[in-house]
């Protein structure tokens, strides 16, 4: 899924824009423009793949963003794979949705009420899913970060490893979108929990943090405010990745 350490830009949006919220809560978002320029622009700065989210279909269990989504699938075309989640429920929904050109889907809220759609979807389609296990407080959180479940991140990442999961998404919810750093240790927790790759999301605002989540084994960063607001470039981050960290 992810050969190399990637630096994957996020294009998530709200009402056909791309927006960022703070700490996953609505009301918080700034908005940064048309979804397929934002693509484009991180194609065109050397992203290998894309993280796109409807925030919508996050919060109200519901795809609403379907039209955006798909110009940007058109624009991105083969320069670039696309996971992309919010709202996806069924494993219906999810085949959809590759066969259309996506090439991962993110489970939250669907994986957590019914563990078995992540096997049904990964027969069919096989290392397809990313299972998404958004923490707050230490434990997963469902439905846009709104309703806790109990659950232990790394616990769970097991389970769904063994259910077919090509791939563990990790968002600290407590940190995203505040652009005040990383959490490195609950990162660690799910990458021993584990053998399929783990993505860190949340709390990105230097490339130090880029490289602090390599060195703490994530196989990938998802990286939204401190891009969209110029705390530093792709290419630069990519450039300190490749050179381990020597590049300014």
């Amino acid at each position: 899924m992810f050969p190399e350490f990637e630096v994957v830009p996020a294009v998530d949006m709200q009402d056909g824009q791309v927006v960022q919220l703070v700490g996953g809560e609505r009301g918080t978002e700034k908005t940064y423009g048309d979804p397929v320029e934002a693509a484009r622009r991180w194609v065109e700065a050397g992203a290998r793949t894309l993280h796109l989210v409807d925030l919508d279909g996050a919060f109200e269990g519901e795809r609403e963003n379907a039209d955006a989504i798909d110009a940007v699938l058109s624009a991105v075309g083969d320069d670039a794979a696309v996971q992309l989640g919010g709202g996806i429920r069924t494993a219906e929904d999810a085949v959809s949705l590759l066969d259309r050109g996506v090439d991962r889907v993110i489970l939250g809220t669907a994986a957590v009420e019914n563990p078995d759609v992540v096997a049904e979807i990964s027969e069919e389609h096989p290392e397809s899913v990313l299972v998404s296990l958004d923490a707050k407080d230490g434990e997963v959180v469902v439905s846009g970060w709104t309703e806790g479940t109990g659950l232990d991140p790394a616990e769970a990442a097991a389970r769904y490893e063994e259910l077919g999961a090509g791939g563990i998404l990790f968002t600290d919810v407590d940190v995203e979108g505040r652009l005040e750093g990383v959490r490195t240790e609950p990162v660690r927790r799910l990458v021993e929990a584990v053998d399929v790759p783990v993505v860190a999301s949340g709390g990105v605002a230097t490339v130090d943090d880029v490289l602090a989540l390599e060195d703490a084994g994530a196989a990938a960063v998802v990286v939204g405010s401190a891009l969209y607001e110029g705390r530093f470039t792709l290419e630069s981050a990519m450039a300190a990745v490749e050179s381990g960290g020597n590049a300014e």
